[in-house]
C-alpha cells in the first residue's frame, strides 16, 4: 500500500470523526437554542461539519487515485 493511499484514508477517516462529533453537537441543547433564534447552528459546530465533509471526500478521493 503506498504512502499517499495511507494519508488519503487517514483524512478519510479524521473526516469521519469531525463528520460525527458536528451531528452529534448539532442536537445539543445549545445548538438548539441558536439555531431556533438565529436560524443557523454555532459555528464551531459548521466548523466541524464542513471539514468533515472536506476531509471525507478528499481522503477518499486521495485513497482511491491511481498513479
Amino acid at each position: 500500500m503506498s504512502g499517499m493511499r495511507v494519508i488519503g484514508i487517514v483524512l478519510a477517516v479524521v473526516g469521519v470523526v469531525l463528520l460525527y462529533f458536528g451531528i452529534t453537537a448539532s442536537d445539543s441543547l445549545v445548538d438548539q437554542a441558536s439555531k431556533t433564534f438565529t436560524g443557523r447552528f454555532t459555528q464551531q459546530t459548521m466548523l466541524y461539519i464542513i471539514l468533515g465533509i472536506v476531509l471525507l471526500v478528499g481522503g477518499g478521493l486521495t485513497a482511491l487515485r491511481r498513479r
